[in-house]
């Protein structure tokens, strides 16, 4: 699979937005917005992170368009990444492939991700890429509306 990793274009947005009110992503990434149809706050979130230069925020494409969003930024001292895939291509390497394509543009080491432990499918792609889970919490996850489980996981390789 061929991905390139590129800027996000402000036209791609409202696909996005789709794509992150979707009820079953919603349910996987857990930790979203309390209420993922508001346009306000999702746009005032992406002009936030699209402006600090302190995250890095890349679309992935797979030659045919926009499939999804990959990035990094740092809270509480730790460098983590983060991504969304539509929901149409889940299942399909998409991610695996962004996040090694991510892995070498990002440098920092160690660099951290999250998943939710009932998030299966992130969680292998994860651990294929060569991050180990080194802990976990529980918090609560505004988008599913009560506490989940969350699996954190430490990718030290150079």
């Amino acid at each position: 699979m061929t991905i390139v990793l590129r800027d996000l274009d402000d036209s791609e947005l409202d696909l996005l937005f789709e794509w992150e009110q979707h009820p079953v992503a919603i349910e996987m990434a857990a930790f979203t917005r309390a209420d993922p149809s508001d346009r306000a706050a999702f746009d005032a979130h992406y002009e936030r992170i699209r402006a600090d230069p302190d995250v890095m925020l890349r679309a992935i494409d797979d030659g045919q368009g926009l499939v999804g969003t990959i990035g990094s930024f740092t809270i509480e001292g730790d460098r983590e990444i983060t991504y969304w895939i539509s929901p149409e291509r889940w299942g399909e390497g998409v991610a695996s492939a962004a996040l090694a394509a991510f892995l070498d543009i990002e440098h920092t080491r160690p660099l951290f991700a999250r998943a939710a432990d009932h998030n299966l499918g992130s969680t292998a792609v994860l651990v294929r890429a060569g991050f180990e889970r080194i802990g976990g919490d529980t918090g609560y996850a505004a988008g599913v509306g009560r506490e989940v489980v969350e699996s954190i996981f430490r990718y030290t390789r150079t």
